[in-house]
């Protein structure tokens, strides 16, 4: 076996590694939503998470992992959709946020046309 196929064969394990790898962290991710979902008494959306970031960081004991995020929708009412997210380091997940839909009905609207 010569370095190139050696080296093929490498890439090609990383890449394997790396796809189960999401997979387990998107599972993760869904699992963190539905609980925070449940907690706050609102309804998952489509009951998936999308991811929207992956980059290195380094976790409590300072070793370097993946940090990643995803995105999810929910509801309140069933009439409307809010965003959260779920961000995990490693396998660990360190913040779920479900706060939008209490953003929104503090929310004051202002007209800013002006009137004559």
């Amino acid at each position: 076996m010569t370095l190139t196929e050696l080296l093929v064969l490498l890439l090609i394990g990383v890449i394997v590694w790396f796809w189960f790898d999401s997979l387990k962290a998107r599972e993760a991710g869904i699992a963190a939503a539905r609980l925070a979902c449940r907690r706050e008494a609102v309804q998952l959306l489509d009951e998936t998470v999308v991811g929207h970031g992956l980059r290195f960081a380094r976790n409590d004991h300072g070793h370097m992992v993946l940090r990643r995020g995803f995105d999810f929708e929910y509801s309140v009412s069933g009439d409307d959709r809010h965003r959260g997210s779920v961000v995990i380091e490693g396998r660990e997940v360190v913040l779920v946020d479900v706060s939008a839909h209490r953003l929104a009905r503090r929310a004051v609207v202002i007209d800013l046309q002006q009137r004559s």
